[in-house]
């Protein structure tokens, strides 16, 4: 969430070559931020150009000062020198990135190599429940984020999240920002007890289901609070009205796996025209894939289910069918928003839903959020990913205990914690 800049005072070197390659070195300024740029002149026949080459390398808040800043309250501080197998990560996420002029081309393979050990996972659409930021109330840090959301909202978001009605926390245009808000705001309290700042210091990646991963970018430092929640602000009502516009509908499939539930939509498929077809829109763990499509198609599956040895099938409330070719007209709204908001490289890894992969390029962040709602999540090849590298204790940070319940049937052995609010 609030984002913070790491400063940084890079050495500047100036070599004359003929050729149009450059040689960088890195060399270790401080304990915050290791940075060379080196400036290449190369000579062509008709101009003469200036090449910039940034080495960096971004930490994880190695240094023994604090982070905080103006605007990066949920962020790290007060961080410790961390292990050498850390350091050691810090000196392989070494990025190169190009500059010509004022824009930065920020290598998107930087995270590649996360070696994951604690991570903070955030809940998605579908988590809300009345009687949430009950506890938030109480702790002025939380608090504040719901009056700074009552700014950007035009509401009082903490009275519906607390008092209801059920229907209109139910709301897209409302239980996004409602959940975002929550998220964040179960932060502060974990942050708030003795033991909690360390904590968050020790997380070293982080992700969200759908929505979740604005929550996990805000955390991460890609953009400031107030900006993620403008954008899921207008990405809710842009679904809402994408939804309002077709007929559709989601349903969980219970008990079969991945392959079965595709054979079962193909089924379905076969008796529907092209405007109600349907597809798996979210993997989320083996057994509970969700279908998103035109509602006779999502009704066709819900009739072929138990021929397919179902257990059952759970007919969404939500608007439509997100994650689905019928969220398209929501695309170029976000992607409009997505173009005027600043984001920046997160401090630690992000996984995204679209390829369960993070990314480091903010452009490249830009067209995956856009691309997201109407790609299907891909939860459960992220959570088996993060386990598979090593990710030893996670934390749920929101309403409800969904993620925890989907980690778990994924391995039953992981470690999840639900942190509320």
């Amino acid at each position: 969430m609030h984002p913070l800049l790491l400063h940084h005072r890079p050495v500047i070197v100036h070599t004359l070559s003929s050729s149009s390659s450059a040689a960088a070195a890195a060399s270790l300024l401080s304990p915050r931020l290791a940075a060379l740029s080196l400036s290449t002149m190369a000579f062509s026949s008709s101009s003469l150009t200036l090449l910039s080459i940034s080495l960096q390398s971004i930490p994880s808040f190695i240094g023994s000062d604090s982070f905080k800043g103006s605007n990066s309250s949920l962020w790290f501080k007060n961080v410790t020198l961390r292990s050498a197998r850390d350091r050691n990560l810090e000196r392989s996420r070494a990025s190169m990135s190009v500059s010509v002029g004022s824009q930065a081309v920020v290598d998107d393979a930087l995270f590649w190599d996360y070696k994951p050990s604690s991570g903070f996972l955030f809940p998605g659409q579908g988590a809300q429940a009345v009687g949430m930021g009950k506890d938030a109330q109480n702790l002025p840090a939380a608090a504040d984020l719901y009056k700074k959301a009552n700014d950007i909202l035009g509401f009082d978001l903490l009275d519906i999240c607390i008092n209801g009605p059920k229907e209109k926390l139910d709301s897209t245009v409302i239980s996004q920002p409602a959940i975002y808000v929550t998220s964040l705001a179960a932060v502060e309290l974990l942050r708030a007890p003795d033991g909690g700042q360390q904590i968050i210091d020790s997380v070293d990646v982080t992700c969200g289901l759908s929505l979740g991963e604005y929550t996990a970018l805000a955390f991460s430092g890609a953009f400031s609070f107030e900006d993620g929640l403008k954008l899921v602000k207008l990405r809710g009502e842009a679904m809402q009205e994408a939804a309002d516009a077709a007929k559709s509908a989601m349903v969980s499939v219970i008990g079969l796996d991945s392959e079965k539930v595709q054979q079962l939509c193909d089924a379905a498929n076969q008796e529907v025209d092209e405007a109600n077809k349907v597809q798996i829109a979210n993997y989320l763990c083996p057994g509970n894939y969700a279908v998103s499509g035109g509602v006779k198609g999502v009704q066709a599956v819900e009739a072929k289910a138990k021929s397919f040895k179902a257990r059952m099938t759970v007919r969404l409330a939500v608007a439509g069918a997100f994650h689905t070719r019928f969220m398209e007209p929501a695309v170029s709204r976000l992607e409009a928003a997505l173009a005027a908001t600043e984001i920046r490289t997160p401090k630690i890894p992000v996984i995204s839903n679209v390829d369960a992969q993070p990314h480091a390029d903010p452009d490249t962040i830009k067209k995956i959020l856009a691309r997201q709602v109407t790609s299907p999540v891909q939860w459960e090849s992220t959570v088996k990913t993060l386990i598979t590298k090593g990710l030893k204790k996670s934390y749920e940070l929101g309403p409800g205990k969904v993620i925890a319940g989907i980690v778990k049937r994924i391995d039953k052995s992981a470690d999840i914690e639900n942190i509320g609010a």
